[in-house]
């Protein structure tokens, strides 16, 4: 085993890997050119791994509802106020993407409220660093004020369940030290 992606547990060689994990990762190479740090140190257990990816997976690639930039609006606010490097780069990177906006990852990690978003996005924002960092203070006021921007059951869903997921991702990122690769750094922020 190596070490390339965390400095506290180890990281699986690619070789040594279960074959469905081993071909998604695979895949998302391919994809991107490079492997995402968070897949080799998430494989270090197997079982958690494909839990985590399916959740991921369900919560980011669903159609419908909230776009794909304003899921990856929610994970970058959400991980900046839980200061999670990893989390910050690499999603802010596919925010850009997705948004078609290089200045936008940043902007919402720096702070949210002063962004060049829509007051839409902003109620959305609100509502998921409220679940974020203060969950158990949500109250009927809060999910009429978001549903007051056009949000449907299903999206405030959405919204909640992202905002908890990535919490969860924060902190798996922060204590077992991921550290973002290079290529998330530059991606998106300029024209092809």
């Amino acid at each position: 085993m190596t070490q390339p992606a965390t400095n506290r547990f180890p990281t699986p060689a690619l070789d040594t890997l279960p074959d469905d994990i081993r071909s998604r990762i695979l895949a998302v190479q391919e994809k991107s050119g490079f492997v995402p740090n968070v897949f080799l140190s998430l494989a270090f257990r197997p079982d958690e791994f494909r839990a985590f990816f399916a959740y991921h997976d369900a919560l980011m690639d669903k159609e419908g509802g909230l776009s794909k930039a304003e899921r990856e609006m929610i994970v970058v606010a959400t991980s900046a106020a839980n200061q999670c490097h990893y989390c910050v780069v690499a999603h802010g990177a596919i925010l850009r993407i997705r948004a078609k906006n290089p200045q936008i990852a940043d902007q919402i990690a720096v702070n949210y409220r002063k962004a060049q978003i829509t007051p839409r996005q902003r109620a959305m924002l609100d509502f998921a660093m409220k679940v974020s960092r203060a969950a158990e203070t949500v109250s009927e006021q809060d999910l009429a004020e978001v549903s007051g921007h056009g949000f449907s059951n299903d999206d405030i869903w959405d919204i909640t369940a992202i905002a908890a997921f990535f919490a969860l991702s924060n902190r798996m990122a922060n204590v077992t030290s991921i550290k973002p690769n290079d290529e998330f750094y530059l991606m998106g922020r300029l024209p092809k």
